[in-house]
């Protein structure tokens, strides 16, 4: 019986798989933005907004996905 709970937390987990990293992307690029303007570092401030990109479009090919699965 245990298993099929696994199982359960597992599949649920994974059904929300891609709205959590693409949370995840949005927390990381904020934090290394800050980080970059707080210390003055041009590179990492680059890495956030890189980020910040990478977000944009995988953001935006989820909506696009969403909503060509439900017309």
């Amino acid at each position: 019986m245990e298993k099929k709970s696994i199982w359960g937390l597992r599949q649920r987990a994974l059904g929300r798989l891609d709205t959590t990293l693409i949370l995840f992307e949005l927390v990381l690029s904020v934090i290394f933005f800050a980080v970059g303007h707080l210390i003055g570092s041009g590179y990492i401030r680059g890495v956030g907004v890189g980020l910040i990109i990478a977000w944009v479009t995988s953001a935006l090919a989820y909506l696009y996905r969403k909503k060509k699965v439900k017309p």
